[in-house]
């Protein structure tokens, strides 16, 4: 049996090979001379000279970039806790069947996931900052922002259910609440947890704001190094390969619970099929 034709991608023919090799060609020669061209800027200014990198030798400096990245995941792992909760929260009242209560839920949605992060967070920090101080600042700041993205997520993926699920669970005798809680949730969180992942990865890289609300983060702490040793470029080099390498991690961590959902999913699919299975 020969191959499906495929009818969005047509194969290119020796024309097209040809230009896309010669584009691939250029783009690597202008890639590598840009880079080359920043290597050399760098080093005309002086930010390679081995005396700009030599404090990341110290103990002392590395305990505080050390100090900085503890800080930054403690930020992100508690705004992403309460943003899933505020998630889950507004995608039900967003959901709900009474105009009284899903209006408002979604005004108040679409407020903050129009403003800009920044702004949550600076304007908590201006009005609360002296009570709550910088950390839960920048906290109510992202859960703001990001629970409102995820709210969007999660109920995109509780829509995203078949209609027969919840009109079974309804035959069986389930309330609305059970349904919900029971059947719809579960599957829409499975079926969207790459996405989650994801705006919890974009959480991370936002904690980094929390600089500006002068909370001690990797940033701050960069910052810090770089004008104490008149060596801001290679400090910010080093904050952002650290970033980097956490992102790495957080993103690592989504494909193995990807994968791992997957099988789950499957075997449950082959347990149901093996039961169901007439027997001869």
């Amino acid at each position: 049996m020969s191959a499906p034709t495929e009818v969005l991608f047509d194969a290119p023919g020796p024309k097209a090979r040809r230009n896309n090799v010669i584009l691939s060609i250029v783009s690597t020669i202008v890639l590598a001379g840009l880079i080359a061209f920043i290597i050399w800027k760098f080093a005309e200014a002086g930010q390679l000279e081995p005396e700009k990198w030599y404090p990341f030798t110290f103990t002392q400096i590395q305990l505080v970039l050390l100090e900085g990245m503890l800080a930054t995941l403690k930020v992100a792992a508690v705004a992403s806790v309460l943003a899933l909760v505020v998630g889950v929260v507004f995608a039900l009242l967003r959901l709900s069947s009474k105009r009284i209560i899903s209006v408002p839920g979604t005004i108040v949605l679409e407020f903050f996931r129009g403003v800009p992060v920044l702004l949550l967070i600076f304007a908590t920090f201006l009005l609360f900052g002296k009570t709550i101080g910088p950390f839960w600042s920048v906290v109510i700041g992202l859960t703001l922002y990001n629970g409102m993205v995820l709210a969007e997520i999660i109920r995109a993926g509780i829509l995203a259910v078949p209609k027969g699920q919840r009109e079974a669970a309804m035959a069986i005798g389930l309330r609305p609440s059970q349904v919900m809680s029971l059947v719809l949730m579960p599957q829409a969180l499975r079926a969207m947890m790459p996405t989650i992942i994801a705006q919890i990865v974009v959480l991370l890289k936002d904690s980094a704001l929390g600089y500006i609300v002068t909370y001690q983060d990797l940033l701050y702490q960069v910052n810090l190094i770089g004008r104490e040793y008149n060596n801001l470029l290679p400090t910010f080099i080093v904050g952002a390969a650290l970033f980097i390498v956490i992102n790495m991690i957080v993103a690592g961590f989504a494909r193995w619970l990807e994968r791992r959902l997957q099988r789950k999913t499957t075997a449950d699919v082959e347990g149901e099929g093996l039961t169901t299975a007439p027997v001869r």
